[in-house]
């Protein structure tokens, strides 16, 4: 693993440990030439995935653009990291598991506001309001009209 720092190729493990609920490897890593030290995470992967914009592009799933997402969504709101990572989590292995290779990015979409509307109403909202393009108020009274109609039922 390359050093962040000074760029040495040759950089040492000090500390492994599973993170993730066992979904991944923290490693903890020294460089020899600089002193640095930085975390690597190991994940599995059992496929690469490619994301297939409305526009018909098509990019690699990044799995840390997602978690930036979500933790755009949840800023200043009381949400553990740890929810947010096993959010992100599930995603990316429901996305791994469907047996697709091209994913549509509105089915991307869908599963954020799936895992939001379990973390937090706001975080739910202020995603939405950029996801489904809102122009006007009414917009945000239908999707709390969802949350509002979601409680009823529950």
């Amino acid at each position: 693993m390359r050093c962040p720092y000074c760029q040495s190729e040759d950089t040492q493990v000090k500390d492994s440990r599973p993170a993730e609920d066992g979904g991944a490897i923290r490693r903890r890593r020294v460089c020899p030439v600089c002193g640095g030290r930085f975390t690597t995470f190991e994940r599995v992967q059992l496929r690469d995935l490619v994301v297939v914009k409305k526009s018909g592009r098509k990019v690699p799933f990044d799995r840390d653009k997602l978690l930036r997402s979500v933790e755009i969504a949840v800023r200043k709101r009381n949400v553990e990291p740890e929810r947010i990572d096993r959010a992100v989590t599930g995603i990316v292995r429901q996305l791994e598991s469907s047996g697709e290779t091209e994913i549509p990015s509105a089915e991307v979409g869908r599963l954020v506001m799936e895992a939001l509307k379990t973390l937090d109403d706001v975080a739910y909202v202020r995603f939405a309001s950029v996801y489904r393009n809102f122009r006007e108020a009414k917009d945000f009274h239908e999707v709390l009209g969802e949350l509002k109609g979601d409680e009823d039922a529950g």
